[in-house]
């Protein structure tokens, strides 16, 4: 496996964990529909929390919430409306970044909330 997707991947498990840390429920992991995948559907109460996991082995390029898209964002609302639809759901919808840097052994974790809106 490519060493990104192998960073990826242990991003996504820390991500979860630190969700489940602070009350989170996970719904579900790697959601996909039509060509989006949602990395991580959450719940805390009564909010829907949707969760684009993005891990980084170093911010030289940037940080990694500023590598979403357009595109994917509007593939991810898209998703996550079908999913809500789907699962007759009524919950309040925030869409979250969890940006993850490796720095040496340890990884940094920042969770934004309500970091991108509906186009």
């Amino acid at each position: 496996m490519a060493q990104h997707n192998e960073l990826g991947e242990k991003g996504e498990e820390l991500a979860v964990d630190f969700l489940l840390q602070n009350g989170y429920e996970i719904m579900e992991r790697n959601y996909r529909f039509q060509k989006a995948e949602v990395d991580i559907i959450a719940r805390q109460k009564d909010v829907l929390a949707i969760v684009e996991v993005k891990t980084r082995s170093t911010i030289d390029f940037g940080n990694p919430q500023d590598f979403l898209k357009p595109k994917q964002i509007q593939r991810i609302v898209k998703a996550v409306d079908h999913y809500v639809t789907t699962n007759k759901l009524d919950v309040e919808v925030r869409f979250d970044i969890i940006a993850i840097v490796k720095s040496g052994k340890t990884f940094e974790i920042e969770h934004l909330e309500n970091a991108f809106y509906h186009f």
